[in-house]
């Protein structure tokens, strides 16, 4: 086992290093880690619905009725009603026939691409989509050709100029993780019927934050019936665990009978579904919460840009400054942390050598004079490294 001690020292030297860090929520964006409390501005809860009273009340009831466990994968101990209740209530949401739920985002990308693309098939793919795009694709059967990031000319290029005997599918996250800007899916779309391609989307980082009443990049781009394949997560906005795939019914049927990631998976508990359904019923009673996430994303990014840092990304949540390198990345990091602020530092493999950056997020539960404090501190120890 010596080449995992080579591999720990080699990241370590490199400040690539990583471990988990045991902490407690106080509430959906204020958190206590070894006695001090700090301001979160690093969690995907975009709509700060974890702590809302009405979501622990429905997981906690599930526990009392239903227990702890699901007791097994659904095509083979079964399927509890929340389930089917939770998938036709995302259908609704995401305006299709209907929806299956897999254990996690991850999982859903995984099986999905998986089981619809094989040999003889090719996959398009942004360069930048997530790892769980990336890892379905190296799992199907099928080649991947990588398109530069949101280059729609590149895309063409690339449809017009690959040979394809079998099917063509064209995936792309509908806001990327680590930049927060937004696929051209209007184009990739035209592009795709174009080309008589199938056009896969995943929405963790959209839904609850583009879209009529957060719906997602469909909705957002006016696309309802032209995208095959929806993905999504209950992990942010939903305030859960899981993840999920909306299209049409032929296609969840499909997935059912061919997705590995679904058929051979225990089922989530009840009590995460019944946590994500209760968040999805609220985020559609109260369209009013994308608002108050979209404003404070805004006024963070205008107090940063004005400042002179080089921020990335367009309307959403995601607020990534570059820094550069990752020992920078870091340095920064604890500083912020010094000042009672938790931002993630991503270092590569999460992006390229080089790309490392600050990734802050913001929830529709901070308030806006905490963000607008949170800003002050971030540019007067970006002036201290002297990064503006």
């Amino acid at each position: 086992m010596e080449f995992c001690q080579e591999y720990l020292k080699e990241v370590r030297a490199q400040a690539l290093y990583r471990e988990p860090v045991s902490l407690k929520h106080l509430d959906a964006v204020h958190i206590q880690l070894e006695g001090e409390k700090y301001l979160s501005l690093s969690s995907n809860n975009y709509l700060g619905l974890t702590h809302n009273p009405k979501v622990q009340k429905a997981s906690l009831d599930a526990i009392l009725q239903d227990g702890t466990g699901s007791g097994g994968a659904r095509l083979t101990t079964g399927s509890h009603p929340l389930y089917k209740s939770l998938e036709q209530e995302l259908a609704q949401f995401k305006g299709t026939e209907a929806a299956l739920v897999f254990n996690t985002g991850y999982m859903a990308n995984v099986g999905t691409i998986s089981a619809l693309v094989g040999k003889g098939d090719l996959i398009f793919s942004d360069e930048l989509n997530h790892a769980s795009i990336i890892d379905g694709c190296r799992l199907s059967k099928g080649q991947t050709v990588v398109y530069r990031h949101r280059d729609m000319k590149d895309l063409a290029e690339k449809l017009t100029n690959s040979i394809c005997s079998g099917k063509k599918l064209i995936v792309t996250d509908g806001v990327f993780s680590m930049d927060g800007d937004i696929a051209p899916l209007d184009k990739i779309v035209s592009l795709a019927e174009e080309h008589q391609a199938m056009v896969m989307v995943d929405d963790a980082h959209a839904v609850g934050v583009l879209g009529r009443g957060g719906r997602g990049t469909v909705d957002y781009f006016g696309l309802k019936g032209r995208v095959h394949v929806q993905v999504g997560t209950l992990s942010k906005s939903l305030a859960s665990e899981g993840g999920y795939v909306a299209g049409s019914q032929m296609l969840i049927q499909y997935l059912v009978n061919k997705a590995r990631s679904f058929i051979f998976s225990t089922a989530l508990s009840p009590a995460t579904v019944a946590a994500a359904a209760s968040a999805l019923k609220i985020l559609k009673a109260t369209p009013q919460l994308v608002d108050k996430l979209l404003e404070n994303a805004a006024g963070m990014r205008t107090a940063l840009v004005a400042a002179g840092l080089k921020v990335d990304g367009a309307l959403t949540p995601i607020i990534p400054i570059l820094v550069g390198e990752a020992a920078l990345a870091i340095a920064m990091n604890q500083e912020l942390k010094e000042h009672g602020l938790l931002v993630s530092a991503i270092r590569p493999p999460t992006v390229s050598p080089g790309a490392s950056r600050l990734r802050i997020t913001v929830s529709a539960a901070h308030e806006k004079e905490e963000l607008l404090k949170a800003a002050d501190i971030i540019i007067a120890v970006s002036r201290k490294l002297n990064l503006i």
